[in-house]
This record gives structure tokens, C-alpha cells and sequence, in this order.
């Protein structure tokens, strides 16, 4: 019995820990900046003009991205990464962006690649709300020829972002509806509601968007399940298209690139600048 109850202490000592941890210390569990990747790659090595850029957010913090000028444009894209790793990762996507008319403006939240600082959510807003600025204010580029895409994290920002101002269109890949909806799927077993500090609530943002609105989402993915996708189509405003795709999280791009370059295509030719 004395044994059964010292197990039920540790067990419930363990657990209080983990809560804790989980409360203090969540962006450990949200940003992966440190992701091995291809080092000192650029668009130069796929053969792209490129243009290094420095910037600053509001509050002083010191951004870096690249812009990827298309060779006959008929929009530029801002585009908005994922939570793990940096710009050197996406290079395959600037590619196929290129291909498609589009100048690409990507950047690193802070704290990624080279940019400073560390990321908090408050942050990577006002990140993206100075990458807008950079082109449309700073770079004289109108608003109606602005993509806005977001990857994953990248696309709630870029729906908050698209929220805040009017871009031509959004897209967004692998979207979520709150970062609660979705830890509570990976770690049910925590009162997560209670201890998330941490929300990027795309559901309210979504609802707030006003222009057209392209969906791209795996049948399987496995670290964001297709039903938040489909949750947030459903209160999107139109117009508005969802593409299901094959393969997974990380992987759809690859299995599923001709779907994926078609519906990109048929969007902006429906939807996307004159």
C-alpha cells in the first residue's frame, strides 16, 4: 500500500511538473528556429535574382529576408514560413512561385536565421505587420497586388495579417484554428485551454478577412488534421477555394505538385491581380 502511494505521489509530483513547464515555457513547444537545414543556400542556387533584405518591426527588432523578383510579375507574394526552421528551407516553394509570375518577399520571423531577437506571438504579428509595410509603404507596391501566403504558423499570422489590412488575395497552407485547438489534439492529457498563453486564434481572424481566400490542406496530414481547414472555409468569406490535397504535413508539396501548382494557377488567374 505505502508503495502504491508513493508511485501515485510521484506520478502526480511528475505531472505537476510537466504542467508547469507547459506554462512557462510553451514557446519551446511552438518555435523550432534551429532546424538543420542547407546552411548558406539561396535563391541564387536555384538560378533567381535575389536581393538580401534588412528591415525593422515596430519595435526595434531587426528582421532579414529575401526578395525574389519574378521575371514578368503579375503579383508579389508575402510570404509567411512555418514554425520550424528559416527561409533557406523554402527555397523549392520560391521556385515554383517564380514560375508562376509571382515576386516573392519571404522573411525570418525573430529569432530565426538571421533575424534577431526571440519569437513570441506578439511578435511574429508585428514582424509580418513590417514586412506589409516594407512593400507596400516603403516600396510604393500596391495593396491589391499583395498575395499574402502563410505555411502552417505562417498561415494564421498571414490570416491575422490579412485581417489587419487588404491584401489582393490570401492562400493558406496547412492552417489551423487556434493554437488550443490544436495542442489539445497532440497533448490531451493537459487542461491545455487553461495553460495556453499562446492562441494565434486564425478562427476569429478569418472571420474578419475580406478578399479571396485560396485553402490548401493535406488529406493526411498528421501534425495539422484536414478538419481544421475545412472549420475555417466554412466561416471564410468568399469567394473561396479549398484544395485537398495527397500527403502529408511536410510532404504535400512533393506528392501533390501538379494539384498544387493547378490550383495555385486557377486561383490567381480567378482571383488574383489584373
Amino acid at each position: 500500500m505505502k508503495g502504491l502511494l508513493q508511485l501515485g505521489a510521484l506520478v502526480v509530483f511528475g505531472y505537476a511538473v510537466l504542467l508547469i513547464y507547459t506554462y512557462f515555457f510553451q514557446s519551446r513547444l511552438v518555435y523550432f528556429p534551429n532546424i538543420a537545414g542547407p546552411g548558406n543556400a539561396t535563391p541564387a542556387d536555384l538560378g533567381l535574382d535575389y536581393e538580401s533584405v534588412y528591415f525593422h518591426a515596430a519595435d526595434g527588432v531587426r528582421l532579414h529576408g529575401w526578395y525574389v523578383p519574378a521575371t514578368t510579375e503579375r503579383a508579389v507574394l508575402l510570404f509567411l514560413h512555418g514554425n520550424a526552421g528559416n527561409i533557406t528551407h523554402r527555397l523549392d516553394s520560391i521556385l515554383l512561385f517564380h514560375r508562376l509570375g509571382l515576386s516573392t518577399f519571404i522573411f525570418d520571423y525573430r529569432g530565426y536565421g538571421q533575424s534577431e531577437g526571440s519569437p513570441t506571438e506578439k511578435g511574429t504579428y508585428a514582424d509580418a505587420d513590417a514586412a506589409w509595410r516594407l512593400l507596400v509603404e516603403e516600396r510604393g507596391i500596391s495593396s491589391d497586388r499583395v498575395v499574402i501566403f502563410g505555411r502552417s504558423l505562417g498561415a494564421s499570422i498571414g490570416t491575422w495579417l490579412a485581417a489587419q489590412h487588404k491584401p489582393a488575395a490570401l492562400i493558406v497552407e496547412s492552417v489551423f484554428t487556434s493554437a488550443p485547438d490544436l495542442a489539445r489534439e497532440h497533448y490531451w492529457f493537459l487542461p491545455v485551454r487553461a495553460l495556453a498563453r499562446i492562441h494565434y486564434d486564425t478562427h476569429t481572424y478569418m472571420q474578419q478577412v475580406t478578399g479571396p481566400v485560396l485553402f490548401l490542406h493535406a488529406s493526411d496530414d498528421e501534425i495539422v488534421p484536414l478538419e481544421h481547414g475545412r472549420r475555417l472555409y466554412a466561416v471564410a468569406p468568399k469567394p473561396k477555394v479549398f484544395e485537398e490535397l495527397q500527403g502529408g504535413h511536410n510532404n504535400a508539396f512533393f506528392v501533390s505538385y501538379d494539384a498544387y501548382r493547378q490550383a495555385l494557377q486557377e486561383f490567381l488567374n480567378l482571383y488574383g491581380p489584373r
